[in-house]
């Protein structure tokens, strides 16, 4: 479907007006298909080019009692926009599964799909970007999640928000031979990004990636790409049996969910493959107990891995409307505690100092009047070396975890959250929602 741009500037309530002024028609008109269906594709073109304009990640739609309503995901939180008559939300609903190769007279049950539009502007080139689709059977109506995968968000491992010090960590890492590379933390943190970012710096014609997911996130040139499908029996365990007959030099698993895929993701790393995965983890510190609750034996996962991050996607300050005032002494005392035993030479500034400023949000047009405008990672990792082998071997809590990657110089995603504040990056409210003390 090719995109047309809309007319919006970046500000959600003139988004809510140019849909306003489509999505409204009389009754006599809907009876008119031909000029209804127009009408549609006309909404769909605004809603998803809106979206993709706001930096929107996720266009929800559900229906209630007089009307549907519209919301877009910004940032990691979700926005109302505005609100569309039910008949053409109908009608909506069936022109995006019809895009999404669904059945359009399934109305009782979930269904997945996706669909590519064209985004075209003027003042830059067309791009191509994944809608993935989720329909869910609601009380007064179907329910549907657009998720846009537009692969403008493929970034630079240098873009994501690391520190020096972990920058470092990943550049080295990313060049073993083999050995198993974890990226942990929940739906939404960003997991995927950072694989895909790792994925493109160690991208050349001398080695064979290939990526077995569920779905396809981005696609890579150079890359071979498979997407798991379970009505067909194709999982992460067969589909990972048929990659080792691939000749593969990295793998990236899109997430580990059950003991066979662990299992063949372990004996992978042990082969002489370099394996990238997730796991749904708090911290980085639970990712060997989720492994072993999963059923893979600590004599397997201790030689296995070599570097597990977890990470969490705080939204940084509008740079137009936010300003740097004096810490409150809470505020003061809070920086100080959490960063009382991290290393001078990490510090950007001296969070003793009584005369220290932190990053206030304001509301202004560029930030559509949150205060906020885009995300920074704020992670903790720590590599497997010796002592920490010998550690999982014997089965260790996460607590027991934790401490042995503390004492061997791992900041929390806290502290590294409280570093990014200090940078002026974000909050200390925002760091507080996202990451525990």
């Amino acid at each position: 479907m090719e995109m047309v741009k809309p007319k919006i500037t970046g500000e959600v309530e003139i988004f809510e007006e140019e849909i306003g002024k489509i999505s409204n028609i009389p009754e006599y008109e809907a009876t008119i298909q031909r000029s209804l269906q127009e009408k549609v594709t006309k909404i769909l073109e605004m809603i998803l080019g809106g979206a993709i304009l706001l930096n929107g990640s996720d266009i929800h739609m559900e229906a209630e009692e007089a009307r549907a309503k519209l919301r877009i995901r910004m940032d990691g939180v979700l926005h109302d926009v505005t609100s569309i008559d039910l008949k053409i939300y109908k009608t909506l609903l069936s022109r995006i599964k019809l895009l999404s190769k669904v059945k359009l007279n399934v109305t009782n049950r979930p269904q997945d799909g996706r669909f590519t539009i064209l985004v075209t502007g003027r003042t830059q080139e067309s791009t191509s970007a994944e809608v993935r689709t989720s329909t869910l059977p609601a009380e007064r109506g179907e329910a549907v999640v657009m998720r846009l995968l537009n692969p403008k968000n493929i970034m630079e491992i240098e873009k994501l928000g690391l520190r020096q010090d972990l920058l470092n960590i990943f550049l080295k890492e990313i060049k073993r031979p083999n050995g198993m590379f974890i990226v942990t933390g929940p739906t939404g943190s960003g997991k995927t990004t950072t694989l895909y970012a790792i994925l493109k710096r160690i991208n050349n014609p001398e080695i064979k990636i290939i990526t077995i997911e569920d779905p396809i996130e981005y696609h890579l040139e150079g890359l071979s790409q498979t997407q798991i499908d379970s009505n067909r029996g194709y999982s992460f365990a067969s589909g990972l049996r048929s990659i080792m007959r691939q000749d593969p030099d990295v793998i990236l698993i899109g997430e580990i969910r059950d003991l066979e895929t662990a299992e063949i993701a372990c004996q992978s790393s042990l082969t002489g493959h370099l394996v990238f995965s997730t796991l749904h983890t708090n911290d980085a510190a639970g990712a060997v107990a989720r492994m072993v609750d999963l059923g893979v034996r600590p004599i397997s996962v201790a030689p296995a891995v070599n570097t597990i991050i977890a990470q969490r996607l705080p939204r940084t300050v509008c740079k137009q409307c936010s300003k740097l005032t004096p810490a409150s002494p809470i505020e003061l005392k809070k920086i100080k505690e959490g960063l009382q035993n991290v290393k001078k030479e990490l510090l950007p500034i001296d969070p003793s100092a009584s005369s220290l400023k932190i990053p206030r949000v304001n509301k202004c047009v560029n930030c559509n009047e949150t205060g906020y405008r885009g995300r920074i990672g704020i992670y903790e990792a720590f590599l497997i070396d010796d002592e920490m082998e010998e550690l999982i071997l014997k089965n260790p809590s996460v607590i027991d975890m934790k401490k042995l990657a503390i004492k061997k110089g791992m900041l929390t995603m806290y502290q590294d959250g409280l570093i990014k504040v200090l940078q002026g990056l974000t909050t200390l409210e925002e760091i507080e929602r996202m990451a525990e003390a």
